[in-house]
């Protein structure tokens, strides 16, 4: 049985596990036996719609192949022992006011609220994620004592905070449980938008997992939730990041017809609105549009073509880091699938250097690095580095 940590190691195991042959596996999975050879036996980089599509396959979570949540890096960065504050936060949503919490003005909470969000997208996880149980706690708190929207929604926002921070930790069933708060929230704050926020986060849960369709509902979903809010920009705003979520859903999905159809409808809608970039912490508009297509490109094994797209796109300055490095990363993707290998490392020193924490959790980030290591017969230095520091 295959050993290692990496994911090709895992799909090996896995796949013997459940008794399948690797024709077997490629039937199962949807790709070809030639592809699939080749990610096992180390000359072809396993991409992330691939791992969901085994995982689908093998009937097992994506995390059982990319190993996430990754421990060792996260005892390092002191962040594990962050994650049961948060569990508990996340669980005791429903036991009322705390009769022992004093809490801040409901005006310094709903500012609260907004500076964690910001703390996320500039990637400081590590202060975000101590910072969350207790706003998280206090917000409940001001809330059943003196219900109001503003209250409510800043809730909201604080657990779609939580949504963010377990994300990228790799702690997806944390994920899952914010995002049911979230809507618990939502539903209190009377607010259309932050639903259906919740429903495009909820599809790119899915998507992760290779439930294409599944996914695609809940972005139809969002759209529904959105029938009941003034059409206002923010409002535009969320209709264009949902068709940018099924965009990415049906490139994997390989429709093109779909990808072709929603970026088209978000590129409309981002000539209307502009750069959108606090609605709800979205960041919509021509360039998000544009960086999606590089996604949508590279999940359609379009390499080349998401190469040559990204080169063209210019990210404004306002732009969050997290947002920054994640363009990195898909860049990175596309200039190692197309043999660009020095321009790749380049591209993932740029996404670590923008958001580290991010960039060292971030699945793609790694099986990136684990590709060029592959294709190296000798591997520079600084490609060594970067594997170790990223526990490769």
């Amino acid at each position: 049985m295959a050993t290692g940590n990496d994911t090709r190691t895992r799909i090996i195991e896995q796949r013997k596990l459940a008794g399948l042959t690797q024709q077997g596996m490629a039937l199962k999975a949807g790709y070809s036996y030639s592809l699939v050879h080749q990610v096992e036996s180390g000359h072809k980089n396993p991409s992330p719609g691939f791992v969901a599509a085994v995982a689908r396959a093998l009937h097992i979570d994506v995390t059982v192949l990319t190993g996430q949540p990754y421990m060792t890096e996260l005892q390092q960065d002191r962040l594990a022992e962050l994650i049961r504050p948060i569990r508990e936060a996340l669980d005791l949503y429903d036991l009322g006011a705390d009769p022992d919490l004093t809490t801040r003005s409901a005006e310094q909470l709903v500012a609260g609220a907004a500076d964690l969000c910001q703390r996320v997208r500039a990637t400081q996880l590590n202060n975000a994620a101590r910072a969350l149980p207790e706003l998280l706690a206090e917000l409940t708190t001001a809330a059943y004592r003196t219900p109001s929207t503003d209250l409510w929604a800043a809730l909201g926002s604080a657990y779609r905070s939580a949504h963010d921070v377990t994300v990228k930790l790799g702690f997806y069933d944390l994920s899952t449980i914010a995002l049911d708060r979230m809507e618990w929230a939502a539903q209190r704050a009377s607010d259309p938008l932050l639903s259906a926020v919740r429903q495009y986060m909820r599809g790119l849960v899915y998507f992760r997992e290779g439930e294409h369709t599944i996914g695609l509902r809940l972005i139809d979903a969002g759209h529904r939730a959105l029938g009941q809010a003034d059409e206002t920009t923010d409002a535009m705003a969320v209709a264009g990041q949902l068709h940018l979520g099924a965009t990415v859903i049906a490139a994997r999905a390989r429709d093109e017809s779909a990808v072709r159809a929603h970026l088209d409808e978000a590129r409309q809608i981002a000539g209307r609105t502009g750069e959108v970039g606090h609605v709800h912490w979205l960041s919509f508009g021509p360039t998000n549009v544009d960086c999606h297509e590089v996604s949508a490109l590279a999940e359609s094994r379009e390499y080349g073509k998401a190469l040559e797209r990204a080169k063209k796109v210019e990210l404004p300055s306002s732009w969050a880091m997290s947002r920054r490095a994640h363009f990195y990363v898909d860049r990175a993707r596309a200039e190692m699938e197309t043999g660009r290998c020095e321009a790749a490392l380049g591209s993932l020193l740029t996404a670590r250097e923008l958001a580290p924490q991010q960039t060292r959790y971030h699945p793609g980030a790694r099986e990136t690095v684990q590709g060029l290591v592959h294709q190296q017969r000798r591997t520079p230095d600084t490609l060594g580095h970067m594997a170790a520091w990223i526990g490769l």
